[in-house]
C-alpha cells in the first residue's frame, strides 16, 4: 500500500507561473512505471473491480496504430453513415442511392450488402504497408452501427461469411497482423443499431413514392423469390419496435447516444444477442484491443452488458498471459472510468498532459470511404498526421489513424502516398515517438494560446491555430529529451524558450544537440532566452517536423 501511495504521489502538478504564455503552463511529473499489484486478480463486472486495471506496457510504448474502418457502407463509396443516410429523404446519400441503386423501399441496405464483394482485398499487403509506415498496432472494424458482423459470427446470420464478400474479414486481418507481429484490435459499434437504423422505418413524405415504407420492417416472409429468401432482415435492421421520440429529427440520434433523451430502449433479447456476438468475437479472434464506439461502454447505463464484456476480456487476458495485456477504448469517461479502460477522443486532442494513457482516433478522410475526397484530393496530408501524432504523444496519448478502404478492399493512390510519407518520416524520427514519456511540459508556441475545447466525445480537431516553426512538442526517454519543431524556420534559426539557461525546466547545461536524420549540431547556444539553434541544411519534404535530441 505504501508503494502505491508513493507512486500516486508522483503525479504532482507544479505550477510554472514564470513561464511564457506560449509555453505549456503546467508541469507534470507522471508515474514513471505505471506499476500496480493487481494485474493477476480476476475482474468482476463492476466499476469498482475494473479500476484495478493497469495499462499494458506494449500499448503505452506503441503510440501509433492504424485502423481499417471498412465494411459494407464502403461499397457505395459515398461517405460515413451511409446505411442511415440512404433513408433520409432528400439527403445527399438518399439522392445518390436512388440514382445508383433505386428507391430504398425496393433496394435497401440489405441489398447494398449483397452488392459488396471486396474482390480485391489483400490484408497481407495492407498490414505490411502499415507496419512499414510505423504502426505499432492494427485495428479492424468488426461491425458498425449497420449491425453486420464482419467475421464468422455464431450469433448473427448477417455476417461477411454468409453474405456480401463471403469471407471472414476479421480472420484475414488477424492472420496478417500476427504475421507482421502487430498487436491486433477490433472495433465494435453495433450496440447502436437499434436506434441508429430507425431511419429505415420511414417513408418518403413527397414525390411519387410518398407513403410507401422503406424496407426497414420487412421480414422473412417478404423475401420469397429474392436473393435473401429464408433470411430475416430484422436480424440485421432490428426495427421491430416503435421509433424513438423526436426521431424524425436526424440530429436527435446524437443526443440519444447514451441511451436517454427519449430513445426507444432496446429489448433484453437484443442486448443479450449483442453481448453474445461480442464474446464470440473476443473468444474466436483473441484481440489485444477492443474499441467501443460508445459513451463509456456498450449499452451503458441501461445494461451491464459492457461491464460483463470488459471483465471477460481482462480475465481472458490474465488466463492467457499471466497478466492483463488487453486494452479497451471508450468515450466520454469520468475519472473513475478512466482508471478502468482507455479514454478515447474522436477527431480531437486533449489540451494538456493527461495523467492516464489516452487515445485520439481520427481519419485522413471520411470514416467510410468517400470517392469525392479522392477525386478532389482532400485527404489530410502526412504533415497534418505527423503534427497530430507529436501533439498527442507529448500529452501522454496514442494516435489511432483510419485509412479509408474502398468497397473492393483497396486504398487509392492518394492514400498510399500519405501512408508512405508517414513511413518516411517515422523511419528517421520514430525514436522520439515510441516508448517515450511526456516531459515536464508538453510544448511551447503560439498554437497553445489558440486551442479549441473538446465537444462531447472530441471534435476539436483543426479548430485551433495551425502549427508553425515556433511551435515545439516535447517527449522524453531516459536521459534524452526530444524537442520537435513543427515547421521549417525560414531564417534557419530556432529558439526553444523552455530550455533557457537557469530556467525551471532544464537545470543542466546542454552539452549536445542532434538533429535526427542529419547528425550532431555544433552551432547552438543555451542562453537565458532559450536554446538557440542554427538549423543545418536546406528545407526538404519532411522539414515540417524537425526532431532535436538534446542531452
Amino acid at each position: 500500500m505504501k508503494r502505491r501511495n508513493l507512486i500516486k504521489g508522483l503525479a504532482t502538478v507544479i505550477p510554472a507561473m514564470a513561464l511564457s504564455k506560449s509555453i505549456a503552463a503546467t508541469i507534470y511529473i507522471l508515474d514513471p512505471t505505471g506499476s500496480k499489484e493487481f494485474t493477476k486478480v480476476p475482474f468482476s463486472p463492476t466499476w469498482d473491480s475494473l479500476k484495478k486495471y493497469v495499462v499494458p506496457q506494449w500499448y503505452k510504448d506503441a503510440k501509433f496504430g492504424i485502423w481499417a474502418h471498412w465494411g459494407p457502407q464502403c461499397e457505395p463509396e459515398r461517405g460515413d453513415w451511409y446505411a442511415r443516410g440512404m433513408y433520409e429523404e432528400g439527403s445527399d446519400q438518399y439522392n445518390y442511392h436512388v440514382e445508383k441503386y433505386g428507391h430504398p423501399s425496393e433496394f435497401g441496405f440489405k441489398d447494398v450488402i449483397h452488392k459488396w464483394k471486396a474482390e480485391k482485398w489483400d490484408p497481407d499487403y495492407l498490414v505490411a504497408l502499415y507496419k512499414k509506415a510505423g504502426a505499432q498496432y492494427f485495428v479492424a472494424l468488426a461491425n458498425h452501427h449497420d449491425n453486420m458482423d464482419l467475421y464468422d459470427s455464431k450469433y448473427q446470420e448477417w455476417n461477411s461469411v454468409n453474405m456480401g464478400p463471403k469471407k471472414d474479414l476479421i480472420g484475414g486481418w488477424a492472420k496478417a497482423a500476427k504475421k507482421y507481429q502487430l498487436p491486433f484490435g477490433v472495433s465494435v459499434h453495433a450496440a447502436h443499431a437499434w436506434s441508429w437504423m430507425e431511419t429505415a422505418q420511414r417513408t418518403d413524405k413527397q414525390g411519387p413514392k410518398a407513403g410507401i415504407p422503406y424496407d426497414g420492417k420487412v421480414k422473412t416472409e417478404d423475401g420469397k423469390g429474392t436473393w435473401w429468401e429464408g433470411k430475416d432482415p430484422q436480424d440485421l435492421y432490428a426495427q421491430n419496435h416503435p421509433m424513438s421520440k423526436n426521431s424524425e429529427n436526424n440530429s436527435t440520434i446524437h443526443s440519444q447516444w447514451s441511451w436517454g433523451n427519449g430513445v426507444a430502449e432496446p429489448s433484453k433479447e437484443y442486448i443479450e444477442k449483442f453481448y453474445n456476438r461480442t464474446i464470440d468475437l473476443i473468444d474466436k479472434y483473441n484481440p489485444e484491443l477492443v474499441y467501443f464506439d460508445d459513451t463509456v461502454l456498450p449499452l451503458w447505463p441501461i445494461s451491464d452488458a459492457g461491464l460483463r464484456i470488459a471483465a471477460h476480456l481482462y480475465n481472458k487476458s490474465i488466463k492467457k498471459n499471466g497478466k492483463v495485456t488487453a486494452v479497451i477504448n471508450g468515450k466520454i469517461l469520468d475519472e473513475q472510468q478512466r482508471k478502468c479502460m482507455i479514454w478515447d477522443i474522436e477527431r480531437g486532442q486533449s489540451n494538456e498532459i493527461e495523467p492516464y494513457t489516452w487515445q485520439t482516433d481520427t481519419c485522413i478522410g471520411a470514416w467510410h470511404y468517400d470517392r469525392r475526397i479522392f477525386d478532389n484530393h482532400h485527404y489530410k496530408s502526412a504533415k497534418t498526421v505527423i503534427h497530430t501524432l507529436l501533439d498527442v504523444v507529448s500529452k501522454n496519448g496514442n494516435l489511432l489513424l483510419n485509412i479509408p478502404v474502398r468497397g473492393d478492399g483497396t486504398i487509392d493512390s492518394d492514400e498510399l502516398a500519405v501512408v508512405e510519407e508517414i513511413g518516411e518520416w517515422m523511419k528517421i524520427n520514430s525514436e522520439a515517438i515510441y516508448a517515450t514519456k511526456p516531459w515536464k511540459i508538453f510544448g511551447e508556441g503560439p498554437a497553445i494560446e489558440n486551442v479549441a475545447p473538446l465537444s462531447g466525445p472530441g471534435f476539436n480537431e483543426g479548430k485551433g491555430k495551425p502549427f508553425e516553426s515556433k511551435d515545439v512538442r516535447f517527449t522524453a526517454k531516459g536521459d534524452d529529451l526530444y524537442a520537435t519543431v513543427l515547421g521549417w524556420p525560414e531564417d534557419g534559426k530556432i529558439n526553444i524558450k523552455s530550455l533557457a539557461k537557469g530556467g525551471l525546466l532544464y537545470a543542466k547545461a546542454i552539452k549536445k544537440v542532434k538533429l535526427l536524420g542529419t547528425g550532431a549540431i555544433l552551432n547552438f547556444q543555451q542562453t537565458t532566452e532559450g536554446l538557440a539553434i542554427k538549423v543545418p541544411g536546406v528545407k526538404s519534404k519532411l522539414s515540417y517536423a524537425l526532431v532535436f535530441k538534446i542531452s
